[in-house]
């Protein structure tokens, strides 16, 4: 790992317990007056922490210093996903996480399962354990919209991966993919007015192959 996260990173004191204190020093076995790097993922900072003490079920650390981290990827990129089955968005959380998408907003589209669920609960845990292994010092965000309509209603200027869509692209910083399926001629009419995005191949890819395509091509 490149860094333990504790959402109380930065304070004076810090108390370990449950599976970081397990990590720490039963899997790693630290000891005392060894210093441990903490990040709480949203002020881009490294907190060093001495072990003062180290108990049954926690331990204490007091802070050392702090050091303020250069943001390694200043491109920004909001992908739009329509919802596919969660087993397959939790299994590419990380590696869209490691090449630093900074927002995903789920929507459901026409040909959405409605009975698929996101555990956000879950996807924060995948992108935490991520973080701490790609050493990425933000978290990224994550929300859920109900329908094509409430993305238009809240954005406004994101270009739309589809079939026939220009192949050289120019600066886009948002975008919206679609489900198995693709868009109904219903969304193709909402979105006729949007910029259109496509690959150079004439398979068809899977949503989640395309989502990650898109984040390697506009990021690395």
């Amino acid at each position: 790992m490149q860094f333990v996260y504790d959402e109380n990173a930065s304070q004076e004191l810090l108390t370990i317990r449950d599976e970081n204190y397990r990590y720490l020093f039963r899997a790693r076995r630290l000891k005392v007056g060894q210093s441990v790097g903490f990040r709480n993922l949203f002020d881009d900072v490294l907190y060093r922490y001495l072990i003062e003490d180290i108990g049954k079920k926690e331990a204490t650390l007091r802070l050392r210093d702090a050091t303020k981290t250069d943001k390694a990827n200043l491109k920004t990129l909001h992908l739009i996903w329509c919802i596919i089955d969660p087993k397959i968005i939790y299994s590419t959380l990380p590696l869209l996480n490691q090449m630093g998408v900074s927002k995903i907003s789920f929507v459901y589209c026409d040909r959405s399962q409605k009975n698929f669920k996101i555990d956000f609960e879950k996807c924060k845990k995948i992108l935490i354990n991520s973080c701490q292994q790609c050493g990425r010092t933000n978290l990224m965000e994550i929300e859920i919209l109900d329908n094509l309509e409430d993305v238009l209603k809240k954005y406004h200027d994101f270009a739309v991966l589809d079939f026939g869509g220009e192949t050289s692209w120019q600066e886009i910083s948002s975008c919206l993919i679609g489900c198995e399926g693709g868009f109904s001629e219903y969304e193709r009419g909402k979105l006729q007015n949007h910029y259109k995005i496509g690959f150079q191949t004439s398979l068809i890819l899977k949503s989640e192959t395309a989502t990650v395509t898109i984040a390697s091509k506009l990021l690395i």
